[in-house]
């Protein structure tokens, strides 16, 4: 009995300790002044049409939000490219739905620019035609890059390239 019982509490400090029963992954979600606050100082601009940071405005572009891994991945992705990164689309309403969204701080998206085109078609390996979406290119670490015309749709599901 004493046995079964020791082996019992071990068996439940495993699972409590592996984390048996709760989400294998939850994103630290970032306000707008830290988002904001780690972009800078890595460099990385951002603007709007509208000319503001307001979430529920369609034409802003806001962090509010984010996901760290989000943020980590576009200062990646800006420190290995060298390429200057604006950001033009962030958690914004606006975008399109679904659980790897803008809204829900997977995506970010990104001016069109020659240094950063040329990398991601050097780097990353071609998907295909997305209808509707644009060209799709997919990094080492799963991560999407998506030529939606005048800009980059990025989708970061973890902060790798």
């Amino acid at each position: 009995m004493r046995i079964h019982r020791a082996l019992t509490i071990v068996a439940v400090a495993v699972a409590v300790t592996v984390g048996f029963g709760s989400p294998a992954f939850a994103a630290t979600k970032l306000t707008q002044s830290q988002a904001a606050g780690q972009l800078s100082a890595s460099g990385i601009t951002w603007s709007s049409s509208g000319g503001c940071t307001n979430r529920n405005v369609s034409t802003c572009t806001s962090f509010e939000q984010i996901n760290q891994s989000t943020v980590s991945g576009i200062k990646t992705f800006k420190a290995i490219t060298g390429c200057a990164i604006n950001i033009t689309g962030g958690t914004e309403t606006g975008h399109s739905g679904g659980t790897y969204s803008h809204w829900n701080g997977y995506k970010v998206d990104v001016g069109k620019t020659t240094c950063v085109t040329n990398y991601v078609k050097n780097h990353y390996t071609y998907v295909g035609y997305i209808s509707g979406w644009g060209y799709q290119y997919k990094a080492p670490s799963g991560n999407l890059y998506t030529d939606e015309g005048n800009h980059w749709d990025i989708l970061y599901y973890t902060c790798g390239c």
